[in-house]
């Protein structure tokens, strides 16, 4: 790619990747800041409140897979009216601003049933723990944590819908500012909540997850009053979610269960390892906590960047143009391995230093902790390149409202290929932590070399048929 065409084709990808990273930075700060402050209280409440997070997370990245497709269906029908206005099909500006309003009603819909499932799973989920090896100690601190974080799954889900619909219409900006003042209002919270500073009472490890439910409702009332502010979000934003079209809904979830499946995939595979490392003790899954914490950091780069390529890979197939749609892809790849690549060369200089917010050094496990730890940064260093490279894969194929195709690579790539390896190289080989990383990374590998495969594959078909449409009979 020519550097002159590389930087034309950044400037638009950048204009919509850059805000949403910075959000999906901010937002990743409200585990952490968790994270932080379970460290503080112990390895043993860093071991339970990670495991807690786990599941929470489990749960609420299913739910926002759900209404993800929204973003793609937004800017896909936004950008058929710009085509028709340019046209003089003003008829098609209206039925786009109906077509977005239908979406977003179903989205919350979608959103509400989600996030109440989803809440009693998790606040039930936490007694099965000691049947796959957990220690009981560590089950028994982290299911009044589970019970105080379930209520927050229904705003966190109504927050994502309203946000994929700001998304698609390419006005991301109230974000930013939104999730770096829940960070600051979450760090408030979790330090009132667990010390019981005036005149609150002291609950603890549990007053982290009564802090997240109150956060991720303060938010989703945040973004709606600022969407009813945008001039041109307001017209269509309705929360009438009983009005959505049944062939809306439908369709929402023909496009949403996949993407929902496909992040569970990738999260219950992560869950799973997880659980696989807390039998390896109480100081293996702290390590893997911390370390894991870290990576999921540097993941919401690629996340903004995948979600960034996937809106404009929408627009550019609505409007017909499959090779804007590949270039897209070339540049979110590039940028990607660019952050991997400064990152990585952190995590080598200064390993303990990287480590140091996570661990405290007064523990008892301390040493033994950071061991572990520091041997997994390294193998984060190499599987940040693989793991961006699969989350931007999944992202360009929903932008071909391909999302089939990326639930079937990921369970190939993660539960067929990762899954065993994780276990035969930590549990069977005796490498422990560090073997079921390896795993972590033999799994992302595959699954990110398929889904690539498969994007470029159907990008050509669609570009064929695009062709042959166009071409006079």
């Amino acid at each position: 790619m020519p550097l002159s065409r590389f930087r034309q084709d950044v400037k638009p990808l950048a204009a919509l990747a850059v805000p949403l990273a910075l959000t999906q930075l901010a937002q990743v700060a409200l585990t952490t800041t968790d994270t932080v402050m379970m460290g503080l209280l112990g390895i043993e409440a860093l071991a339970a409140g990670g495991l807690a997070l786990v599941l929470f997370n489990q749960l609420r990245t299913m739910g926002v897979g759900l209404v993800t497709a929204v973003g793609n269906q937004v800017a896909a029908a936004t950008a058929r009216a710009e085509a028709g206005s340019v046209e003089g099909h003003g008829q098609d500006t209206d039925r786009a601003m109906d077509d977005v309003r239908d979406l977003l009603r179903a989205a919350l819909a979608v959103a509400t049933l989600a996030g109440v499932v989803g809440a009693v799973l998790l606040a039930l989920s936490g007694h099965a723990l000691t049947w796959l090896g957990q220690d009981a100690a560590v089950v028994r601190r982290m299911q009044p944590m589970l019970v105080a974080l379930a209520p927050g799954l229904l705003p966190c889900l109504w927050f994502q819908a309203v946000r994929q619909f700001t998304v698609g219409m390419r006005r991301p900006q109230a974000l930013l500012r939104i999730t770096l003042a829940s960070v600051a209002v979450n760090a408030g919270l979790n330090w009132v909540l667990i010390h019981g500073w005036w005149g609150l009472p002291k609950i603890g490890l549990p007053g982290i997850g009564v802090a997240t439910s109150l956060v991720y409702l303060l938010s989703f009332i945040a973004l709606y009053a600022s969407a009813r502010r945008d001039p041109v979000l307001a017209p269509m934003l309705s929360l009438r979610m009983w009005r959505a079209r049944p062939a809306t809904l439908r369709r929402l979830l023909g496009l949403g269960t996949p993407i929902a499946a496909t992040y569970g995939s990738e999260a219950g595979f992560f869950s799973v390892v997880a659980l696989m490392i807390g039998s390896f003790g109480s100081s293996a899954l702290a390590a893997h906590t911390a370390v894991n914490q870290l990576v999921y950091i540097v993941f919401q780069v690629s996340v903004g960047l995948s979600h960034a390529a996937s809106i404009g890979v929408s627009r550019e197939v609505a409007l017909g143009r499959a090779g804007a749609a590949a270039r897209i892809a070339r540049t979110a790849l590039v940028c990607g391995a660019a952050v991997m690549t400064v990152v990585g060369l952190v995590y080598l200089a200064v390993p303990e230093l990287v480590l140091r917010p996570f661990l405290d050094p007064s523990g008892g496990q301390y040493r033994q902790t950071l061991d572990i730890a520091t041997s997994l940064l390294l193998l984060a260093a190499v599987l940040q390149y693989v793991d961006c490279a699969q989350n931007i894969g999944v992202g360009l194929l929903r932008g071909l409202d391909d999302t089939r195709s990326g639930f079937r690579i990921t369970l190939i790539g993660y539960w067929v290929i990762g899954l065993p390896a994780a276990w035969l190289i930590g549990a069977v080989a005796g490498a422990h932590t560090v073997g079921a990383w390896l795993g972590l990374l033999t799994g992302l590998a595959a699954t990110g070399g398929l889904l690539l495969r498969r994007f470029h594959r159907s990008l050509a078909a669609h570009g064929t048929r695009t062709q042959a449409v166009e071409s006079p009979a």
